[in-house]
């Protein structure tokens, strides 16, 4: 067996006889410390072979600390670590020697520390292990092998569990393959946020894959199940699976049939009652109400002529009348009770509110549902016209009768508003030279405004991922308000940062700060963070009227009492305030693994007439304001894109960005990088104060009739994520029009005011709040629709709201201007169980 590495080598057997005279001696211990001389040794220790008495076990590497690995042996001379088949260097062990007071056998321990950085050197290529050897001087011992693995667990699981809507006693399966892991996850299922415990509540069951099964469901199974998957690096949780458990209706005994009628028939009936369908059960199939023909001699004897027949239509034709006069009478006493003012009396005032900026909105997708198309091109419209019901709604829901049906009245309505001008420039002008607008920049570019009323409206910057949503009744009645909001570049309004603070937004402004708000706005804005709360402390910074930042706001601790609130999702961030002002999100990291979005994009010269070719990197915040910026600067530099853009995490790991390019064919290109690679210093991008940080790669063709390029370029971050480009074009080719497929071109107005900003009509909304603000007892109220909407989290700071239906609208309008589908909205307020779900048309003659 070969002798480990240090100074026993090199002095050969006779060094270690003289260790071990020495260490009988009394003098122990490499770090010099000494131990009274021992006893003689018993007679039968030359005999003895080293036995382990603590062996080196499996270690796992969590993040970057390194592990310890220690042996223990009696009786021994050396002990080495042997790691991957070769030795561990002597300085690298930490040796302790003492003897056993009961055998006086000597004893020897050595620890050793494995780091990172050894283990990744052969990682992938086999797994790391370690062992000891121990010799005595008798002969060696082998220890067992510990194996040293670095801990991590993925994000994304494998199979996440599906919602599910399940009948009463109906066993339920969730499925659930957690995320790859080492060690290997173990994995709890949570509903409504409390672990669930199978010991305790037998229902439930875990399956050894991990999947929960329900064995019956009942009606309090219903809620929002989750998977967690956790290990000694993290821990990770699935979407939630909304599970809504129903009950089919019984139907009850049929009664006792009924003596016989003057008709001849007797009947009976049964109720839908054992049991009453519930959390959108189905009602019972088949008849309620059965009748039977008597037989002759049960039939009474009566004798009837033309004159009763006469005298019988006669009186049901004057209840009928009747009845369709109150039915009219209480239609209009209600139509004038409606909610809105005396000169809203029906749905003609509502398409024409203020005109933001004399713009008159595109034909919407959702041409079929309830949207009256104003004019917006003059100041004065009219409507004349009324609302049919839809006919060919087979296979969507059925419509019954009920308030909400009733027809509007027959009318005309006229409304005159004020001229707006239109010029922004001018009215940016205007602003600023007012006290508190001393910081709006003069950028007409990224500026929108509009002139609203309680109708309220919209403010949309084109491209950026950034609007205003003024909901109805947020703006007193009786108020007009000229309303801006503008993105602000950071080189024109600077936001201190402090230690490693990050800035994870635009910077908004909407204004004018100061005015009175009935009720909250929605503020939305794109982010560039994980949006994992566990890895980030997230504030929200407002700029004062002196111009210093405040902190109003910490994510996740959110206080319905305040007026900030946000709702924080994959890609955007939705703010609730009732103050107008500059708002900002800064975020700091908690620990290394939190990340931000980075967005990769590659330009090149639209047109190349030199050797010399370049190709710009751009490693940007991953939010749209800023693409659409460089899309801007580059369109005026003659760039064009090269290839789709890629997102790259980059985690708070202090290591910086490199950039490298490879597999150029040699015969016809050549970089003029005198390096392997660029790299980009992780403060440089960890602040996210340089909007434009690029790195530019010079190449350079051996000829002008070279015009293919094919490469490989690379982005990673140090120790953590990377991304590639395979990139195959003709440099000769101009491919600016790939530009505006990832450009997308906002072709909406930039205000909209009154009902054009809206997807769901005002009377409609009005009849929904309506109807779900007042508590159901089966639970058919707003909080099945915010659960419905996956916006049970919130639940509290709806129910501060005077109306929490109308706060939950305003949200679902935010989050779906451009892609909302009000059947889908629609479809949600049937399956809750409420007539406001019904959709008409108004036909493009009547509008």
């Amino acid at each position: 067996m070969p002798l480990p590495p240090g100074p026993f080598v090199r002095c050969g057997f006779s060094a270690a006889l003289l260790l071990l005279g020495l260490m009988f001696a009394g003098i122990t211990s490499t770090g010099g410390s000494e131990h009274p001389a021992t006893a003689a040794l018993p007679a039968a220790f030359s005999d003895l072979l080293p036995h382990f008495l603590v062996e080196p076990e499996d270690e796992y590497i969590v993040k970057n600390k390194p592990v310890t690995l220690s042996c223990r042996s009696t009786p021994a001379t050396q002990i080495y670590f042997k790691c991957n088949g070769e030795w561990v260097h002597q300085d690298d062990h930490l040796i302790e020697r003492t003897v056993d007071p009961a055998t006086a056998l000597p004893v020897m321990q050595v620890t050793i520390e494995i780091t990172r950085q050894q283990v990744e050197k052969i990682f992938g290529l086999d797994e790391y292990w370690c062992q000891c050897v121990a010799w005595s001087t008798t002969g060696t011992q082998k220890s067992q092998k510990a194996y040293i693995r670095i801990a991590y667990l993925r994000k994304n699981f494998e199979e996440e569990p599906q919602g599910k809507e399940v009948a009463l006693d109906q066993e339920v399966l969730l499925h659930c393959h957690p995320p790859e892991g080492v060690p290997q996850a173990e994995v709890e299922w949570q509903r409504n946020e409390d672990v669930l415990d199978p010991l305790s509540d037998p229902n439930f069951f875990i399956t050894p894959d991990n999947n929960l099964v329900i064995r019956k469901a009942r009606l309090l199974d219903t809620g929002n199940y989750t998977c967690v998957a956790k290990n000694i690096v993290a821990r990770r949780k699935s979407n939630s699976a909304t599970v809504l458990v129903y009950v089919d209706g019984g139907w009850s005994e049929w009664s006792k049939w009924s003596a016989c009628g003057a008709d001849c028939s007797m009947w009976r009936s049964r109720e839908c009652s054992q049991p009453s369908p519930g959390t959108g059960g189905k009602d019972c199939q088949g008849l309620d109400l059965q009748s039977l023909n008597c037989t002759n001699e049960q039939c009474p004897q009566t004798v009837s002529g033309a004159e009763d027949v006469a005298l019988y239509v006669g009186m049901v034709a004057v209840a009928l009348c009747l009845t369709l006069l109150l039915i009219v009478v209480v239609l209009v006493y209600r139509r004038k009770k409606e909610g809105l003012d005396a000169d809203v009396a029906d749905s003609s005032i509502l398409t024409t509110g203020f005109q933001p900026m004399g713009i008159k909105p595109s034909k919407p997708e959702n041409s079929h549902l309830l949207t009256i198309q104003p004019d917006l091109t003059t100041t004065t419209t009219s409507y004349q016209g009324t609302l049919r019901s839809r006919h060919d709604t087979a296979g969507k829901f059925s419509m019954t009768n009920g308030p909400l049906l009733d027809p509007l009245p027959n009318g005309s309505h006229t409304l005159h508003n004020g001229k707006l001008n239109s010029d922004t420039t001018e009215f940016v002008s205007r602003l600023s030279t007012q006290t508190y607008f001393k910081t709006l920049p003069r950028d007409v570019a990224n500026t929108s405004y509009g002139t609203f009323n309680f109708l309220g409206g919209r403010l949309t910057i084109p491209n950026t991922g950034i609007s205003l949503l003024i909901p109805p009744e947020a703006i007193p009645r009786g108020k007009i308000y000229e309303i801006y909001l503008t993105v602000q570049r950071k080189e024109d309004l600077r936001l201190p940062l402090a230690g490693c603070q990050t800035l994870l937004s635009p910077i908004v402004s909407c204004g004018p700060p100061g005015v009175v708000l009935s009720r909250p706005v929605i503020l939305s804005m794109d982010h560039c963070f994980d949006a994992c709360l566990d890895n980030w402390a997230v504030r929200l910074k407002k700029q004062n009227y002196e111009g210093a930042w405040e902190d109003v706001l910490l994510m996740g601790e959110e206080l319905v009492s305040e007026p900030y609130y946000c709702q924080l999702e994959a890609e955007t961030c939705r703010l609730f305030t009732e103050q107008l002002g500059t708002f900002a999100l800064v975020g700091e990291s908690l620990h290394m693994g939190a990340a931000k979005r980075l967005r990769l994009v590659l330009f090149s010269d639209a047109y190349c007439s030199t050797l010399e070719y370049n190709i710009r990197v751009y490693c940007m915040d991953d939010t749209q304001d800023v693409f659409k910026e460089v899309m801007q600067m580059e369109r005026q530099l003659g760039g064009r894109l090269i290839d789709e853009p890629h997102i790259l995490l980059f985690k708070d790991s202090y290591h910086n960005l490199r950039l490298s390019i490879h597999d150029m064919p040699q015969a016809h290109w050549r970089s003029k990088l005198l390096a392997g690679y660029q790299e980009i210093p992780f403060y440089h991008i960890w602040n996210g104060s340089q909007r434009y940080l690029h790195c530019t790669f010079t190449l350079e063709r051996l000829s002008l009739s070279t015009c293919e390029l094919t490469c490989q370029l690379c982005v990673w971050q140090v120790e953590g994520e990377g991304q590639s480009f395979a990139l195959d074009f003709n440099i000769a080719k101009d491919t600016r029009g790939l530009d505006s497929e990832f450009l997308l071109m906002d072709s909406n107005a930039t205000a909209l005011a009154g009902p054009s900003a809206f997807q769901i009509p005002y009377l409609i909304r009005q009849k929904i709040c309506g109807s779900l603000d007042a508590p159901c007892p089966n639970g058919a109220d707003w909080r099945m629709l915010a659960q419905r909407l996956k916006l049970e989290r919130h639940m509290s700071f709806f129910a501060s709201k005077a109306s929490p239906t109308s706060v939950i609208l305003d949200l679902w309008e935010a989050q779906h201007f451009h892609s909302g589908n009000i059947n889908q909205l629609a479809t949600v307020m049937a399956d809750i169980g409420k007539q406001e779900a019904m959709i008409f048309l108004v036909s493009d003659g009547e509008c």
